[in-house]
């Protein structure tokens, strides 16, 4: 799963100008430190039973709304401690912050 989840920052990330401007080193970092958060905090997660046969995935997406205390915790925790860890400017973080919803939603699909 962890492979799908980074590869779904670097596709999603990878429209941003101001991220794809820098060293790629500090991407390839920045994109893991992202997939690794959102891997944990969906495997640390408990996914509430479903009734009507949808399962894991359908509890998933359940969890995976924009008001949800998985995607605030993604959204919230993630953006500043990649702005801390990585010294990054705010314009830089709000692009981080805009994709994160995208990034969210492919975990819906």
């Amino acid at each position: 799963m962890f492979d799908d989840i980074l590869n779904a920052v670097k596709n999603e990330l990878g429209n941003h100008t101001e991220i794809a401007s820098l060293p790629a080193d500090q991407q390839e970092a920045i994109h893991n430190e992202i997939a690794n958060h959102v891997n944990n905090t969906v495997q640390n997660q408990t996914v509430p039973a479903s009734s009507g046969g949808g399962g894991l995935l359908s509890g998933l997406e359940g969890m995976l709304t924009s008001n949800s205390p998985l995607t605030g915790a993604i959204e919230g925790g993630l953006v500043s401690s990649i702005a801390s860890k990585f010294g990054l400017s705010p314009a830089l973080t709000g692009a981080i912050a805009g994709a994160l919803p995208g990034l969210i939603q492919r975990f819906k699909k």
